[in-house]
């Protein structure tokens, strides 16, 4: 096998390159160099070790983005065990189920989930560590206690003089090894455990290194959770592999904890989901380009160039103004946001991936990418419509590459389901692929309705424009006895703010189901709303979870 084709070659040459670098930043908190993360992994190398914890074998990880969340994740996989992400929001439950199901000997907690645990609920492992110092929460073996105890010691013995760049290497991965079992958070069904190979990893930082252009030194803000393959790939993985410094929003990241950290940190690339860009966007910018005397100068031409130009460079500063491009991905952004992004040349650009490849399938650089669209098949990586006419009939879209996952874990039926004799994974996404390659997402397999005289409808192109309506913040359409029915969640700041009654906002919901049944064909005709006092309950992606409430 070739070199070129080891994920942790680029993981321990970046190491050595960037030795006293700054590596990873809790935001408002310590700084950790390349070499203090080698030395950190060195040292979870030796614990593992010594409490006889062997290649292929699992550890999970359970806590909040932090720089020891990230050193912890690249030791399990130098060591040659499975990385068992796990994402913090998971009810007790859950965590129990994957920690169980995975297999996992050693677990990695931090403080946020801690004190939901029961050992009596995990028998099958051997301890936990706090992932915060790494220091031992519960151990039921005697080796792990004594080689906790010991490890400045152990670490002491291996490397006496004094630990150098030449005293890393990892002992490089095979492209269909196991890398990570990543379990999927579930916005149709129940988690999976999807198996990712050494080379999906590899696939996609392969991608991101020819076509992000990132140089050491530059910085990143990460704050999706790195539990999910998305944030994972594209705010960890990839920029260490760069030798960039990262800075994790360890707590929560609220629009005023993200803004802060744009201003503070000015990252040189942002990655974010569609919800982050349509917040800011819907209330820092739109308010002031609705004023009647803005909309009336963006009417003149000449005015109107310089008008966008300073609303651009507005938007531009709002997210720290030094990044080369904002990469959105994780859902499919609103027309009436894309359509403003576009026209004011704001540098963004729209992803399609799944936890199943690791994540990425398509992407396109902000310059040529085309609005409404999410990209063109990446490298490596083969798209496919499962339709006579891809670029006009809707279809599945099928995947195939080095970055589609091997199978869910422990889980046959659900395996033949998505991979096909042929090697296709059925992504469960509909869209087309036009002329020039772009791909064009339509809605979810399990989501499409098939309306009474037999055409297809996509609850998610109904929901885009509902929720460019008054006072709707955000909206899910199901089918109840035949008719379509739209759920709507009201934007409660803006109701209080204009003081609207309770008749006031329901006369406005039924003007809006009118005004959008104006915009849509017969066959896919609003019959009915409900409103839900209650924000939807979402994926840690912010995607909803739309089997609660079909």
């Amino acid at each position: 096998m070739l070199m070129e084709e080891c994920f942790l070659k680029y993981i321990e040459e970046s190491i050595k390159n960037n030795w006293d670098r700054a590596a990873l930043t809790d935001f408002k908190g310590a700084t950790y160099s390349y070499k203090d993360v080698a030395r950190k992994i060195e040292k979870l190398h030796l614990l593992f070790e010594h409490c006889g914890i062997r290649k292929g074998d699992k550890i999970a990880l359970c806590g909040r983005n932090m720089s020891n969340w990230g050193t912890a994740f690249l030791a399990i996989l130098s060591y040659g065990a499975v990385a068992v992400p796990i994402l913090n929001e998971f009810k007790a439950d859950t965590i129990h189920h994957i920690v169980n199901h995975s297999e996992a000997r050693l677990l990695f907690a931090g403080d946020v989930v801690w004190e939901s645990i029961r050992m009596d609920a995990i028998p099958g492992v051997d301890g936990v560590l706090r992932i915060e110092d790494y220091s031992l929460r519960f151990s039921r073996q005697e080796q792990l206690t004594q080689a906790r105890n010991r490890l400045n010691e152990l670490f002491g013995q291996k490397f006496p003089e004094r630990f150098r760049p030449e005293d890393v290497h990892y002992e490089y991965d095979r492209r269909d090894d196991l890398a990570i079992i990543n379990y999927t958070s579930g916005t149709t069904s129940l988690s999976k455990g999807v198996m990712l190979p050494y080379r999906s990893l590899w696939a996609n930082l392969k991608f991101a290194l020819g076509v992000f252009g990132l140089t050491p030194g530059e910085q990143v803000v990460s704050m999706l959770p790195m539990a999910h393959m998305y944030g994972l790939a594209f705010e960890f993985i990839y920029e260490f592999a760069c030798g960039m410094h990262i800075h994790f929003l360890s707590r929560t990241p609220s629009p005023k904890i993200i803004a802060d950290a744009f201003a503070e940190v000015k990252p040189h690339l942002i990655i974010t989901v569609p919800l982050v860009i349509e917040k800011i966007i819907r209330k820092k910018v739109f308010p002031t380009i609705e004023k009647p005397h803005m909309k009336l100068l963006m009417g003149i031409p000449v005015i109107n160039e310089k008008i966008r130009e300073k609303i651009r460079q507005k938007v531009v500063a709002a997210f720290g103004g030094r990044f080369k491009e904002l990469i959105i991905g994780g859902a499919a952004l609103n027309q009436e946001v894309e359509h403003f992004l576009h026209a004011i040349r704001f540098p963004y650009t729209v992803g399609y991936g799944m936890t199943e490849c690791g994540p990425l399938l398509s992407y396109d650089d902000w310059q040529t990418f085309k609005p409404g669209s999410c990209g063109k098949a990446v490298d490596r990586v083969t798209l496919r419509i499962d339709s006579p006419d891809q670029q006009h009939i809707v279809g599945e879209i099928l995947a195939k590459g080095d970055c589609v996952m091997t199978g869910y874990f422990k889980n046959p039926e659900a395996t033949a389901a998505a991979l096909d004799p042929d090697g296709w994974l059925h992504t469960g996404d509909m869209g087309i692929i036009d002329a020039d390659g772009y791909v064009h997402i339509k809605g979810r397999c399990k989501n499409m309705i098939l309306s009474a005289n037999g055409q297809n409808i996509y609850p998610e192109e109904i929901e885009d424009k509902l929720n460019n309506m008054p006072y709707v913040s955000e909206s899910i359409v199901v089918e109840r006895e035949g008719k379509l029915v739209a759920l709507l969640h009201p934007d409660t700041d803006q109701v209080e703010a204009d003081k609207l009654t309770e008749g006031q906002l329901a006369e406005t919901m039924a003007e809006n189901l009118k005004e959008v049944n104006r915009q849509l064909p017969a066959y896919s005709q609003l019959g009915n709303y409900e409103l839900y006092r209650e924000e939807f309950e979402k994926t840690p992606k912010r995607s909803i979870k739309r089997f609660l409430y079909q």
